[in-house]
């Protein structure tokens, strides 16, 4: 594999990671929300990935990755909205409560967010790395030829 194919794949990574950063971000900013301009309290969300092949060659500029091997990088597909129940308290003076008091509470748990979030944040960091060091491969390569 190429010094570009390494960069398109953690690029990839990176970016799927971003993304995903993103929204458990926001599902944290909403976990007391309870009306949203959709109707009834936020519900979570989470990103799909799915395996993608990096970027013809035609479009990057360089020679084709693995001209025999099919090498893969990774892509959001969609944003998901988690269909687990909403957390029902009891609060009768509240807003949003329903006629017996209770009010839906968004379907967020704090420490599994913070769980998804560290991954997420050390897998940003695992690509960098290979980004970091195919740069520096790259260098070595060019120092060699001089």
């Amino acid at each position: 594999m190429g010094f570009d194919g390494m960069v398109q794949i953690s690029a990839g990574g990176m970016s799927a990671q971003r993304c995903r950063l993103n929204v458990i971000a926001s599902n944290l900013a909403n976990q007391n929300t309870t009306r949203t301009p959709e109707g009834g309290a936020y519900r979570r969300r989470d990103v799909v990935f799915q395996a993608a092949p990096p970027p013809p060659a035609e479009k990057t500029g360089g020679p084709a990755i693995n001209p025999g091997m099919q090498t893969m990088s990774v892509q959001v597909v969609e944003v998901v909205t988690d269909p687990s129940p909403l957390v029902m308290k009891y609060q009768p003076g509240h807003p949003d409560a329903d006629n017996d008091g209770y009010v839906a509470y968004p379907n967020i748990n704090t420490f599994e967010e913070m769980v998804n979030m560290l991954s997420a944040t050390r897998s940003y960091e695992a690509n960098a790395t290979i980004m970091k060091n195919a740069k520096e491969m790259a260098d070595k390569t060019i120092d060699l030829l001089k």
